[in-house]
């Protein structure tokens, strides 16, 4: 008798670990996906804040730059969570944001 109990509470255990795994991973994989939009908007910004300090009009501006830069801090930060959930990463715009970077930066 006491051997169907401790199977039944292991079978029951199991239920449970098996249902709590899940949901971890569920989690895992939004905060994954979430980090790696945050990473890309934050890139797309920079790349945006570069164009407008390289602009005629702007060229020089101390605040435009220290905000080029506060930017690159925080991308630097966002890339050290990114290396952890980098299995979600849309790959293609991000070669595309790397590409208008690089653009970018060629051309001033």
């Amino acid at each position: 008798m006491t051997l169907y109990i401790i199977i039944s509470a292991s079978i029951v255990l199991n239920i449970l670990l098996f249902w709590y795994v899940v949901r971890l991973l569920r989690k895992f994989l939004f905060i994954s996906e979430t980090i790696s939009d945050l990473y890309l908007t934050t890139k797309a910004f920079q790349v945006f804040a570069r164009s407008l300090y390289s602009m005629d009009t702007y060229h020089g501006e101390p605040m435009i730059q220290e905000l080029v830069f506060k930017i690159k801090e925080v991308i630097e930060e966002v890339e050290n969570f990114r290396d952890i959930f980098e299995y979600t990463l849309d790959e293609e715009i991000e070669e595309e944001l790397n590409a208008t970077e690089e653009e970018a930066t060629s051309t001033h």
